[in-house]
């Protein structure tokens, strides 16, 4: 089990979450606020802001997938890491580590509303 403030972590890169969207490996969360996820995220991304993080709202574990966390940077994301790994969720580990701000800046696809 991961220490408090140390979460156990697995960075995923830009290329592998496009991937991992595509072929559907990837079961992606927005932990970014609720006026952030209005102004713009990632296509099929679910919402569970940090400031209400929820361990028991993350996507159930499927076979073959990986649940994979961001925000806008990749700081608020390592939070809801531990979070999630003191709430039980030892499954969830992963990380988009350029999270927002890398996404939008590769021109990728943004959905708003």
């Amino acid at each position: 089990m991961s220490q408090p403030g140390r979460p156990i972590v697995e960075d995923v890169s830009l290329q592998q979450l496009k991937a991992g969207l595509a072929d559907g490996s990837i079961a992606l969360v927005d932990v970014r606020e609720a006026n952030e996820w209005a102004a713009g995220h990632i296509p099929g991304a679910t919402f569970n802001p940090l400031s209400a993080f929820n361990p028991a709202a993350l996507p159930a574990p499927k076979a073959g997938q990986r649940i994979v966390l961001h925000c806008r940077s990749g700081k608020r994301s390592i939070s809801a890491l531990d979070l999630a790994q003191q709430g039980g969720r030892e499954d969830v580990r992963a990380h988009f580590t350029g999270g927002m701000l890398e996404w939008q800046g590769a021109g990728e696809q943004v959905i708003t509303g």
